[in-house]
């Protein structure tokens, strides 16, 4: 058996799906997984907002015919996707957006500039 960090997990888990862009803004919460995109294949567009990273993966997804992949950091970065996001499953496109999560014991804390994204569209 084979042991890997979450962040290990992640990134073969994003490369078993294809993945081979992602849009978004790195972010202290997904540093280590930034750190082993790159030799895995994986490129990061690098964006000044994060809407326009949901935007851009949803543009992707309709162009390419693959899904879009947005990393938006916590709180704040993963609200500002939220209209983009809305646009992209109104339209049917394969979107697939990422966030970070406080931990385990500080959910419901308002740690880690936290929001209940499950009731988002």
């Amino acid at each position: 058996m084979t042991r890997m960090t979450p962040s290990e997990a992640f990134v073969e888990t994003l490369v078993a799906n294809g993945v081979t862009e992602c849009f978004g803004i790195m972010g202290s919460a997904f540093m280590d997984a930034m750190d082993i995109f790159a030799p895995a294949g994986i490129r990061l567009i690098p964006v000044v907002h994060e809407q326009g990273a949901a935007h851009m993966a949803d543009g992707y997804a309709r162009v390419s015919g693959r899904h879009g992949m947005v990393i938006g950091q916590n709180g704040p970065g993963i609200s500002n996707c939220v209209t983009a996001i809305a646009a992209a499953f109104w339209a049917h496109t394969p979107v697939v957006i990422v966030t970070p999560e406080t931990g385990t014991m500080g959910i419901g804390l308002g740690g880690f500039q936290e929001a209940n994204l499950k009731t988002l569209p």
